[in-house]
């Protein structure tokens, strides 16, 4: 009975701390007495503080400058930790009612995304006269080094204080910027042809004419033309200076444009208004000419502020219940995309919903096929890990609580998908949950096509453009 009471009230305790925010008054407080608390270091938090205090610096924001430095990768601010240990002086001890007055600090060693802290204050002395007290202040990482280390001195509250814990709005960092920086890398490149099929919606034919003003394409209309024009006309949309290659149908039109893609008058395909099965099929027939080795699949890729660089997730539009033969293809399509954006050797995560193989779960025996086929040399130019569950795919903490070593775990370029369903899942929750910018672009065919949802932003659909223009331009020089 006993035992059951002190467990009890343990967790009322515990439960009570979760609602209320309590302080200890000066004369509670003995030298000796401490506080802690555990913080693990993401992205965000990287983003927050740097929108918060100004400080831009890429030592801090930018993978690719930080790996040049002699961090070789990104850290915190040293200031962030720093904060952390006001928030145990604020909320724990003393608490709230407590007053700084000075703070000397020493930073060790640098703190990295998914690295642990506590965060831990132990009082070293106490001045009755004036209520104030002297603390030793540490920062300790996973791995045992204290990180930042100093002294505070505060005055501690007279009065207790009882205060309902507030709910803390949540804030999403989004950048406006993407889709710009990504046309100002591809700005050396000269526009492609492109055959649109069948815009015969204000969505599409817009999305055309924005590519084409953003001088990534130039567009060939394929649809009939009096429909053409009675959609531009409505939309106010002006086709001078634009060629129309006028067809009766939808389904003409698909197969119009495969096959001019098949004899090479076009460099890439854009959909229009027609349902996507209905272009592939074109795409796909013997006759069109413009299939390969590979089987074709689908590519988003994406980023959000949540992590540190752009991904690639495969494939979620195109193959349904891929086997393994079409994984084979899938992942080497999506390397092959990620070389052509400039990520010389991705990492590939291989996603299931477990991280051990089972013999029960098909994703996870695929996977650990897919990862010998890489270390036998059958799959080349990146690093591949799985099966692995999607939080340690990109969580650098989640993969270290789980024990795994991996030279993917949470730092994926590519997340292969089990298949059609979860990927579309996976990267329709990110854009509309998450606000991540995406593009997304069919590969393994002779030219890179164009596959945006009606329901896609003009950005994705400028930056599926781009992205498409960077293919064009590596299939110059290696054709499919």
């Amino acid at each position: 009975m006993t035992d059951t009471v002190r467990s009890t009230s343990h967790e009322n305790l515990l439960h009570d701390e979760l609602r209320v925010l309590r302080n200890l008054t000066f004369d509670e407080i003995s030298i000796g007495d401490s506080a802690a608390m555990e913080r693990t270091l993401s992205t965000e938090d990287i983003q927050l503080f740097a929108v918060m205090s100004g400080d831009v610096n890429p030592q801090h924001l930018d993978p690719e400058f930080a790996a040049s430095t002699q961090f070789h990768g990104v850290i915190a601010h040293g200031m962030w930790g720093a904060a952390l240990i006001s928030a145990v002086l604020g909320t724990r001890l003393p608490g709230p009612g407590t007053v700084y007055l000075a703070q000397t600090l020493r930073f060790l060693h640098p703190v990295r995304v998914g690295d642990t802290l506590t965060i831990s204050v132990t009082v070293t002395a106490r001045e009755p006269d004036k209520k104030q007290l002297s603390l030793r202040c540490s920062c300790i990482n996973q791995d045992g080094k204290i990180v930042i280390e100093g002294d505070a001195e505060v005055i501690a509250p007279n009065e207790k204080i009882v205060y309902p814990r507030m709910t803390l709005p949540e804030v999403r960092i989004s950048s406006g910027d993407k889709v710009q920086r990504l046309l100002e890398h591809v700005r050396p490149l000269s526009a492609i042809r492109v055959a649109v099929v069948h815009p015969c919606d204000e969505l599409s034919l817009t999305a055309a004419l924005d590519a084409r003003h953003a001088h990534l394409i130039e567009p060939l209309l394929v649809a009939p033309r009096a429909k053409l024009e009675a959609v531009a006309a409505a939309a106010g949309l002006d086709l001078t200076g634009i060629d129309i290659e006028d067809v009766p149908h939808s389904h003409a039109a698909a197969a119009r444009a495969a096959e001019m893609a098949g004899k090479g008058e076009v460099e890439a395909l854009m959909k229009g208004s027609l349902h996507t099965d209905e272009l592939m099929a074109a795409v796909l027939a013997t006759s069109a000419g413009l299939r390969t080795k590979r089987r074709i699949s689908h590519c988003y890729l994406m980023q959000t502020s949540a992590y540190p660089r752009p991904f690639i997730i495969t494939d979620a539009a195109i193959n349904i219940e891929p086997t393994l033969d079409d994984k084979v293809d899938i992942v080497r399509n999506a390397i092959d995309l990620a070389h052509v954006i400039g990520v010389a050797c991705p990492r590939v995560a291989i996603l299931a919903a477990v991280e051990t193989v089972n013999p029960g779960m098909r994703a996870t025996l695929d996977a650990a096929v897919l990862c010998k086929m890489a270390d036998r040399g059958q799959i080349t130019g990146a690093i591949l890990d799985g099966p692995l569950a999607f939080d340690n795919a990109v969580s650098v903490a989640a993969a270290r609580i789980k024990g795994i070593v991996s030279e993917v775990a949470g730092r994926a370029d590519i997340l292969v998908v089990p298949d059609l369903e979860s990927g579309n899942m996976l990267a329709k929750q990110l854009e509309y949950l998450s606000g991540a910018a995406s593009a997304g672009i069919v590969l393994g065919a002779k030219v890179p096509i164009i596959l945006t949802s009606r329901a896609d932003s003009r950005e994705t659909r400028i930056a599926s453009c781009a992205i498409a223009l960077m293919l064009a331009h590596h299939y110059r020089n290696h054709p499919q």
